[in-house]
């Protein structure tokens, strides 16, 4: 076993999307989309705003339920598990980013980092040092989040996503209330901490010049 999930040969996908359809109500968002990620790949997403891609990154991470086909972990269909074994398999093999850091005010930026090492019984304060180190905030560890920059608090969600080490890194509009340059960086900071993980990471953005040398998938 590894991470909770069996060890299967190194040519099973890391992620893979089975002709996914969803709708809502009467808007029908995309209709048999599939696609496959190896570790170390990344894709970015693409779309504006309304086209789905907060719906289907929710999908490839279990957190809303599937209509039509099929979305399988390293090999291992994730369609029909019970949300509490969802849950744990999320934990250890998925890291989600967001727009909004949702770091939890009362704990420091290394505390936060951890949040995830609590989570499942395997808290390691200096790899979590290690990883704010590595994004320039070691200075920083004991800071509450209201005395970081929104540059600075994005890249503390970044390195909590990526503490367990996770196969799949999610990331949705994770520079959206950025500017510029700190989107750029944001997101070089990402793919650089993901490459020696073998994390597969997958960006969603309304912004194609932040992600231009990237594989993409567009949604209408």
């Amino acid at each position: 076993m590894r991470n909770g999930l069996p060890i299967v040969p190194d040519n099973i996908f890391i992620l893979e999307a089975q002709s996914l359809s969803f709708r809502y109500a009467e808007v029908s968002l995309f209709r048999g989309l599939s696609f496959a990620l190896s570790s170390g790949e990344a894709r970015a997403i693409l779309g504006p705003s309304g086209s789905g891609k907060t719906t289907l990154l929710h999908l490839l991470a279990g957190l809303l339920a599937l209509q039509e086909g099929d979305v399988r972990w390293n090999g291992q269909s994730i369609k029909g598990l019970s949300e509490e074994a969802l849950a744990r398999r999320r934990l250890s093999y998925t890291g989600l980013v967001f727009q909004h850091h949702y770091l939890q005010a009362e704990l420091s930026a290394l505390e936060n980092v951890l949040v995830p090492g609590y989570l499942s019984g395997q808290v390691d304060p200096a790899w979590g040092k290690e990883l704010l180190a590595q994004v320039g905030l070691a200075d920083q560890a004991k800071l509450l989040p209201k005395a970081l920059s929104g540059g600075e608090r994005q890249r503390v969600a970044v390195v909590r996503a990526l503490y367990n080490r996770p196969k799949l890194l999610l990331a949705d509009e994770p520079t959206g209330s950025l500017d510029r340059r700190n989107a750029e960086r944001v997101l070089e900071l990402m793919l650089t901490l993901a490459a020696p993980l073998g994390t597969a990471v997958i960006v969603a953005t309304h912004d194609e010049h932040l992600v231009q040398g990237l594989p993409e998938l567009r949604l209408a």
